[in-house]
């Protein structure tokens, strides 16, 4: 055994002499302690629970680690999945349950609480407006715009007999496939991608369309069995752009978050969502549109009013320079022309 040695003390037993071991003992417990500690996260990214969703925070996630050395480390990123109102309510349409951002409002309060530092969000999915304290300084580079055509038996929609039934829970979709093929028939269809799927096999519907940009994301583009043109299916607003949030008083998320952003995707998307804005659109109203930089470099646009029933469409296109200011302009004029058009009459029918 050990000899304790004590310069100021005779008795080897002394009260002070055997404190100051014990004091030394317990503040190196501490320090081991600590150091075991988990690291914290310096993002938590919120985002929706099913696989397309985790496949989009999961890109953000890898594009923030190879931009920046300091969340390249185990544990500097946390994903965190957040259940929205429109991931719980399945078995009604989407029109039935009111209200918007029915995919984004929990996951809103999540980031304005403060339990999670960004949001990803499918950009369809993000309401015109934004709440207070919040902005969208990221948009991630636009996937592929075009709707995939989904069928066992047929290779495009004009190929399905008189009757057939479609799957959509989309009234985008609806009315652009009753104006072209009213022999058709379109039903509610919900869930997300693999569950459509599913349905489809087990005979539910004879053919569902669903988003490319998903598909692809998904490492699943195999899965259609023909790609609708811009010409046949004019996209959602915002369709196959990625949008992330923050705090609008979070200057180091907004930091990390612009270094991603693609400036060409946020240019047309704007363009849109003003479109939309004028509009008011909302679950009830088939509304779409693409905004694109043309092969002379500047922006075109093309935008679409419908009925459900596809009975009564109004469309209008737009060219301009490929610049904020114009693009703005160019979604709000041809919203308000649209608009003019339907009168408000249109509207209130679909109230």
């Amino acid at each position: 055994m050990a000899t304790l040695r004590c310069t100021n003390h005779t008795l080897l037993g002394s009260p002070t002499c055997l404190a100051r071991p014990r004091r030394a003992v317990v503040r190196a417990a501490v320090a081991v302690q600590a150091e075991a500690e988990p690291k914290v996260s310096l993002i938590r990214i919120g985002t929706r629970g099913s696989p397309l969703a985790l496949a989009q925070a999961r890109q953000t996630r890898d594009e923030l680690k190879a931009a920046h050395t300091e969340l390249a480390e185990d544990g500097a990123i946390e994903i965190i999945i957040i259940k929205t109102t429109g991931d719980m309510i399945l078995d009604k349409p989407l029109a039935d349950i009111g209200g918007k951002g029915l995919f984004t409002k929990e996951i809103d309060d999540a980031l304005l609480q403060g339990s999670i530092d960004i949001a990803v969000h499918s950009m369809k999915d993000v309401p015109t407006y934004l709440p207070e304290g919040m902005i969208l300084p990221c948009n991630l580079p636009r996937e592929d715009v075009r709707d995939a055509f989904i069928c066992l038996t047929a290779k495009t929609l004009g190929e399905l007999p008189a009757g057939s039934v479609i799957g959509s829970a989309s009234l985008r979709r609806q009315s652009q496939i009753l104006y072209k093929y009213p022999s058709l028939k379109v039903v509610n269809f919900r869930g997300n991608v693999q569950t459509r799927l599913r349905k489809l096999k087990e005979g539910d519907v004879h053919a569902t369309l669903l988003a490319l940009a998903g598909l692809k994301r998904l490492g699943m583009p195999e899965t259609a069995t023909s790609v609708l043109s811009v010409d046949e299916m004019l996209p959602a607003v915002a369709q196959g752009a990625i949008g992330i949030t923050c705090r609008s008083n979070d200057d180091k998320m907004m930091e990390y978050l612009s270094s991603l952003n693609h400036e060409d995707t946020r240019l047309a998307v704007a363009c849109e969502r003003e479109f939309l804005s004028v509009l008011d659109g909302n679950c009830r109203t088939p509304i779409a549109a693409y905004a694109y930089r043309d092969k002379d470099g500047n922006c075109s646009f093309r935008g679409l009013l419908a009925s459900p029933d596809g009975s009564i469409v109004y469309e209008t296109s737009r060219s301009g320079t490929y610049s904020l200011d114009d693009m703005v302009a160019i979604g709000q004029d041809a919203g308000h022309e649209l608009k003019s058009k339907a009168g408000p009459g249109f509207f209130d029918g679909l109230q």
